[in-house]
């Protein structure tokens, strides 16, 4: 039977895990994962995309480098985090606190792949702020841009990072970040997580109203919907 103490007791195991791996150490990550509110897929020890996304979203609220590999510091974090977890054969009782550096997240719901609520809400009030006047249409693509830019090597790695990137959204800029999203932005954003991108894979869009920049304008254009022209 696999132990799962002679990989999670700390300094013990060196190996670095990583989307694609397989087997009982991504078995137990999942488990731990789900045990404080990161993960809410299937524990079938396959290293998956929603797998990545949960270690990449912990990462990123226990202050760790997000780069989606459980390397020795963030397994010592997990472990810390989830050490009082009851092994798979027992009946867990009500866990002590864990020890962590932010507030653990509740659930989530698999409708969210992998994402956190905290995520969902900061997409949501990027939609609202970007694109608040435009078409339910225009709202779902503006969510895809920055889902499609959480799935690319070239931006940061969670979705706070990638809206509070210097310079890559307007609403930063002047504040309207803070703005609380209506419901319909809301339901552009879960629609987008669904699957649906009306920006047929852009990760820029850009006002040709309004912009300033020759370097946007220089991105291949993808089509236009509103008043945003979505681009590569």
């Amino acid at each position: 039977m696999w132990d799962a103490s002679k990989t999670w007791a700390p300094g013990v195991s060196n190996r670095i895990y990583h989307q694609g791996d397989k087997g009982g150490y991504v078995w137990e990550l999942q488990r731990r994962l789900r045990f404080i509110g990161y993960y809410a897929g299937k524990i079938n020890g396959s290293f998956d995309k929603q797998t990545d996304r949960a270690v990449r979203d912990f990462q990123y609220r226990f202050g760790l480098k997000v780069d989606g590999l459980a390397g020795a510091r963030t397994k010592l974090k997990l472990w810390r985090a989830t050490r009082h977890m009851a092994a798979p054969q027992q009946r867990a009782k009500a866990p002590a606190p864990a020890i962590t550096q932010a507030k653990p997240m509740k659930q989530v719901p698999r409708s969210n792949a992998g994402l956190s609520q905290q995520d969902i809400q900061i997409i949501s009030q990027a939609v609202h702020a970007e694109a608040r006047g435009e078409t339910y249409v225009g709202q779902v693509a503006v969510a895809a841009v920055i889902l499609n830019r959480l799935q690319s090597e070239k931006f940061p790695n969670s979705p706070s990072a990638i809206i509070y990137e210097p310079l890559a959204f307007e609403a930063v800029a002047d504040g309207q970040i803070n703005m609380q999203p209506n419901q319909q932005a809301r339901k552009a954003v879960y629609d987008a997580l669904n699957g649906w991108d009306p920006s047929d894979g852009a990760t820029y869009y850009f006002n040709p109203v309004t912009a300033t920049s020759d370097w946007i304008w220089g991105r291949p254009q993808i089509k236009q919907i509103g008043k945003h022209v979505f681009t590569r």
